[in-house]
């Protein structure tokens, strides 16, 4: 079973690493389009996939909010990194985009703001797991601020729709261009999903690998008394 699940994953890897590369290839190899239609190849759909994985981050909060099991909040450390990593390459990639569309790095826009927003909930989320040693305590305060900072994602999308901002409410594209958006978004849900996936997998199941600091004396596994 471990070997099948080993043969699995690195096929998973393979053919995400492969679509990326073509995808890469097909962008550079389009002499009409500009760095901007570039840029916005693996713009949008990292921006689609931050909003995803904040998603499951929620879902797997109020998972362990039903039930208190260990999963959840695996889970749910898992796609808090994926979020904060894909947050970055979407902050990153937008201020490219708008240096050769706006001529500026950066501007306090309603959706920029709560995009960076979503960066520092989601960073602080995971500046704030080790600061707690209680495993269950952890879990249970995490849970409760995923939840929390997950608000913050609805605003992301509506703020274009909803407030004055420079951000574009739509983009006309031409087919050929709409077919590579469409297939840029494979390869970057794979990474996504594959990330997620993996970090979880790597995340220690049993009590001996759960032991929290006693700061009293040595390592001592969560729950027993010294």
């Amino acid at each position: 079973m471990t070997e099948w699940r080993s043969i699995t994953s690195r096929a998973y890897w393979v053919a995400t690493v492969a679509l990326l590369a073509i995808a890469l290839a097909l962008a550079a190899l389009a002499p009409s389009m500009g760095p901007i239609q570039k840029i916005f190849y693996l713009h949008l759909p990292v921006a689609i996939n931050t909003l995803l994985s904040a998603l499951v981050m929620c879902i797997a909060c109020v998972g362990y909010l039903g039930g208190r099991r260990q999963m959840w909040d695996d889970l749910a450390h898992a796609a808090a990194r994926v979020t904060v990593l894909n947050a970055t390459v979407l902050l990153l990639t937008g201020m490219f985009w708008a240096r050769m569309a706006w001529g500026q790095w950066w501007t306090w826009s309603p959706r920029l703001a709560f995009s960076l927003l979503m960066w520092l909930l989601y960073a602080a989320y995971l500046a704030l797991r080790p600061m707690i040693d209680s495993v269950p305590r952890r879990a249970m305060v995490c849970a409760v601020y995923g939840i929390i900072a997950f608000l913050d994602v609805p605003l992301v999308y509506l703020s274009v729709k909803l407030l004055p901002d420079i951000h574009p409410t739509s983009i006309e594209l031409a087919p050929d261009m709409r077919r590579l958006l469409l297939f840029w978004f494979v390869p970057v849900t794979m990474l996504r999903a594959g990330l997620v996936a993996a970090r979880f997998s790597l995340t220690p199941r049993s009590p001996e690998a759960r032991r929290e600091p006693n700061r009293n004396g040595p390592l001592r596994p969560t729950g027993v008394p010294t």
